[in-house]
């Protein structure tokens, strides 16, 4: 680069300088995607680039804006952490107050047998620590062979190596060399697409864990240490679990002494209407992840948060290990830990997750009228302010549309132009939606009605290109 540069358009410059996550990175260096849309401000659940186009985020950035964006509360507590101190690590038993406070706080908020927390960056690097945990674990209680951990086809748990590899999307392993020996995969507990005819919510659940059940014993019980898992599967598509699946997985997992790892990265702090999924669904993790909604993204920070069974190994472990040696330069940020608090006190003070439980059930209620009767929407599910439409090109036959006809990315760009962002899912035709956690009722209403107009808008456009049969 030369001073040159200087004289460029911030698009310009963005597209000689940054490397953006799941984009096309020649096109989009050679110009042929565009320009970059350059987020300049954002208030409640709206942002306004550059050009002054303001646009309603259905999908609170990645799922993580759960207080909505311009708290001036979170900004001053960073600031007012920063003047005093804005950071020291935390290795060798140093602390600060944010950091002691805010893991009080979330041990307050976890199931009673949590007991510590151990802090990242992000969802990936807290996942990739819970491996380690778990290897850790086994090691100390003499079993050094019972180290697999099994995710599920279509979970989401990050893009690291052992993160990425419990993730259960081709996209992520293809070209990376992953998923690593270690990380299995299970069934998907989809029931709109997995049960067969006749079966069930509850009879497709237990075939779920009976599918579990029968890869621990193929891998062998002796070799399984973990299942991980989203209380509701997040990227995968947004799919709440069908009825009884948590219970039957539980009861699987505690006849092979499999610890339980609940990833809470996408439902902590209250996006389903309860402080966690685990809460929801009735689950008895022995670890879980945290990250987005602990500070709704205005810093970045994840967390381990640690239950007994496992703590109580873990200080076993120091007698023949010494100290834990697992950190990061960032651990426990101080900073962070204050943004965390000040996003707490906005989630309790303002009954934020009330608010996902019952402007979400609105939410739920009106995707239901609007779209269970649409021609391309084939389920619309969800729960609290997590939901999703799913397009097929035949209801009855549950056809799906043919994957080069792109619907679901098409659907979220029809939204895009009339001021809507809302995500278009891998692994199918998807469109999915999770509003910052201080969305009302009538902005519900304009999420629901623009995303009726782009789907049938698009709807209209495959009728003309003779993808969509006539009914």
């Amino acid at each position: 680069m030369t001073d040159a540069t200087h004289n460029l358009s911030l698009e310009e410059m963005d597209r000689q300088s940054v490397i953006h996550p799941f984009t096309h990175l020649k096109d989009y260096a050679s110009g042929a995607l565009g320009d970059p849309r350059i987020v300049e401000t954002g208030k409640g659940v709206r942002i306004t680039d550059q050009k002054g186009k303001t646009f309603i985020d259905g999908f609170a950035g990645l799922y993580c804006v759960n207080a909505g964006y311009g708290r001036t509360e979170i900004a001053d507590a960073i600031y007012e952490q920063a003047k005093k101190l804005a950071y020291y690590h935390a290795y060798a038993a140093h602390s600060s107050e944010p950091v002691i406070r805010l893991s009080d706080r979330i041990l307050r908020k976890a199931p009673a047998n949590m007991r510590r927390v151990y802090y990242g960056s992000s969802g990936s690097d807290a996942n990739e620590t819970q491996a380690k945990i778990v290897w850790y674990y086994n090691n100390v209680r003499g079993k050094p062979e019972k180290k697999k951990i099994i995710s599920r086809h279509r979970g989401y748990h990050g893009g690291s190596m052992a993160a990425g590899s419990m993730t259960g999307l081709p996209v992520y392993h293809k070209a990376f060399d992953l998923p690593i020996d270690r990380i299995k995969h299970t069934t998907a507990p989809h029931y709109y697409w997995g049960a067969q005819a006749g079966e069930s919510e509850r009879e497709f659940s237990k075939r779920c864990a009976g599918d579990l059940e029968s890869m621990i014993l193929a891998e062998g019980p002796e070799t399984v240490a973990a299942f991980i898992g989203e209380p509701v599967l997040g990227t995968g598509g947004i799919i709440p679990p069908p009825e009884g699946y948590w219970q039957e997985i539980q009861a699987v997992l505690d006849k092979y002494d499999v610890l339980l790892i609940d990833d809470e990265v996408v439902t902590g702090f209250g996006r389903i209407g309860t402080e966690f999924g685990s809460d929801y669904y009735g689950m008895k993790p022995d670890l879980m992840t945290v990250a987005k909604g602990l500070t709704s993204a205005y810093l970045p920070l994840s967390g381990v948060i640690v239950g007994d069974k496992v703590w109580k190994v873990l200080e076993q472990g120091s007698d023949e290990y010494g100290p834990f040696a697992h950190g990061y330069t960032y651990s426990a940020h101080t900073l962070c830990a204050a943004a965390g608090l000040a996003n707490l006190d906005i989630i309790d003070t303002e009954d934020l997750t009330g608010n996902a439980r019952d402007t979400g059930s609105y939410l739920q209620d009106r995707l239901q009228e609007t779209f269970a009767d649409h021609p391309i929407v084939g389920e619309v599910r969800g729960v609290g302010l997590l939901a999703a439409l799913e397009f097929v090109a035949d209801k009855d036959e549950k056809t799906r549309f043919d994957a080069t006809a792109k619907v679901g990315p098409k659907v979220a760009a029809a939204c895009l132009e009339r001021g809507l962002i809302v995500r278009a899912m891998p692994h199918g035709d998807i469109l999915g939606f999770a509003p910052p956690l201080v969305i009302s009722r009538a902005e519900v209403d304009e999420v629901v009605d623009i995303a009726k107009q782009a789907v049938d808008a698009v709807t209209d456009q495959l009728s003309r290109d003779g993808i969509l049969k006539a009914a």
